[in-house]
């Protein structure tokens, strides 16, 4: 975390990639950032993408990813991320 003063703090890419991305609606833990995406034209970071994990929480599907809106986090922690999202929307397959 980066502190510019005046209440202006920024994240690290390495700082998300450590926290938990958990959905308020449902309690349902995504897992842990492992990449972005960014708006070439402006700048902006527009999605988290988290790896999907299998059903016995040890590997990572290779096929699919939650892609979350970065609009819809409601909040960045110290140790999580919390976001409001259809859990079912947000699960995509990987091309």
């Amino acid at each position: 975390v980066i502190n510019f003063g005046g209440g202006r703090v920024m994240e690290t890419f390495c700082g998300l990639k450590q926290k938990e991305v958990i959905n308020v609606c449902d309690g349902f833990r995504f897992g842990y950032v492992n990449n972005l995406v960014i708006d070439t034209c402006c700048g902006k970071i527009t999605d988290l993408i988290v790896p999907v994990q299998s059903k016995n929480g040890i590997f990572y599907s290779k096929d699919k990813e939650y892609v979350i809106p970065w609009e819809k986090i409601c909040r960045i922690g110290k140790d999580i991320i919390l976001v409001e999202v259809n859990t079912a929307e947000v699960c995509r397959k990987v091309d």
